[in-house]
């Protein structure tokens, strides 16, 4: 049996996993790259795989698109759960990990922005990460 980590686990193992992935790129990280870092964060406390989905990366890149202007960090208030990051050196690639057990598609996407900075989200189907809620 998989024992839920504490807050500061949870945040440290997010932390490591964010920290694996930061890679210079120039565009958009591969589908791939935020799959492994979801899925290790997942496998840390017992929740099923995260897959990726078309229609959630479509959501996130027409939404960071749209905020290249400001790249301020708003949420977009659609459909998706949402996590969104933005960082000034090439190498932020914004794969933040999530274990809410009932979201099981992802969507993620990453732009720079015209002030310099990169600006990533990353969408979740069905939504969670709830306030007073546990998140598996």
């Amino acid at each position: 049996m998989t024992l839920p980590l504490s807050k500061p686990r949870l945040t440290c193992l997010i932390m490591a996993c964010l920290s694996i992935l930061l890679q210079p790129s120039d565009a958009q990280n591969p589908q791939q790259d935020y799959i492994n870092v979801h899925n290790a964060a997942r496998a840390e406390v017992g929740v099923a795989n995260i897959t990726w989905d078309n229609n959630v990366a479509t959501y996130a890149y027409n939404y960071v698109k749209s905020r290249l202007g400001d790249c301020n960090l708003v949420h977009s208030n659609g459909p998706y759960g949402e996590n969104l990051a933005k960082g000034s050196a090439l190498s932020f690639s914004g794969t933040t990990a999530v274990v809410w057990s009932s979201s099981v598609r992802l969507g993620c996407a990453r732009l720079q922005c015209n002030n310099g900075w990169w600006f990533v989200s990353c969408n979740y189907d069905p939504p969670g990460n709830y306030v007073n809620e546990y998140p598996y």
